[in-house]
């Protein structure tokens, strides 16, 4: 059975330029985790280990179906605030936040119903009761590549941003959410190294 690596398939979606540019995202299936507080809080670590146990469930259960092989894809988030000025000011314990991790389209809702009773049963991560499975359409948005620590995304968050206005578009951060596709495992890869796009829908 021939290996479907998503993130080459769709890759105006997995991957981006340095410059800021606008890109159609059309609708995709999720596998979603709804949070708030820091990213580096438990109950961040808590969502992204049962996102990741659903995940690979699902990949291994359709594998054995015979429907389908392919890789994970990666970790997604997205942020906002009921103050969007928390993201100015560091009041991180503020930040809300979906986690999430995109589906194949042949993946449906009752596939990852009994993924999550496999992963309840096995492993009964803290979060596994929050995994949902949800459809989401950005539409036309503004995206670039960030290489660097989180830390230091904000002046490419900027220069996203000025991109937009220059544009003639506008977006609301609550609506419109910040949205981060995690490319690089920072537990192996070097902060300065590390790969992540950072994207916003526009109106």
């Amino acid at each position: 059975m021939e290996k479907i690596d998503f993130k080459k398939t769709l890759k105006q979606f997995f991957n981006a330029p340095k410059e800021p540019v606008f890109v159609d995202v059309p609708e995709m299936n999720y596998l979603m985790v709804d949070g708030r507080g820091r990213p580096d809080s438990s109950d961040a670590a808590n969502a992204i280990g049962a996102l990741y146990s659903v995940a690979y469930t699902i990949k291994f259960m359709v594998k054995n179906n015979g429907l389908l092989d392919f890789g994970v894809l990666p970790l997604e988030g997205l942020w906002w605030s009921d103050d969007m000025a928390d993201f100015t000011n560091g009041n991180k314990d503020n930040w809300q936040w979906t986690y999430m991790i995109m589906q194949p389209s042949l993946v449906n809702r009752e596939m990852v119903e009994k993924a999550v009773a496999e992963v309840r049963r096995k492993k009964n991560p803290a979060a596994i009761g929050q995994v949902r499975f949800e459809a989401l359409e950005e539409g036309r948005s503004a995206q670039m590549m960030h290489i660097g620590p989180y830390a230091d995304e904000g002046p490419n968050i900027a220069r996203l941003h000025r991109f937009i206005s220059e544009a003639g578009r506008a977006f609301d951060g609550k609506k419109q959410k910040h949205h981060e596709i995690y490319l690089s495992d920072p537990a192996r890869t070097a902060p300065e190294k590390m790969k992540t796009i950072i994207r916003q829908p526009v109106t």
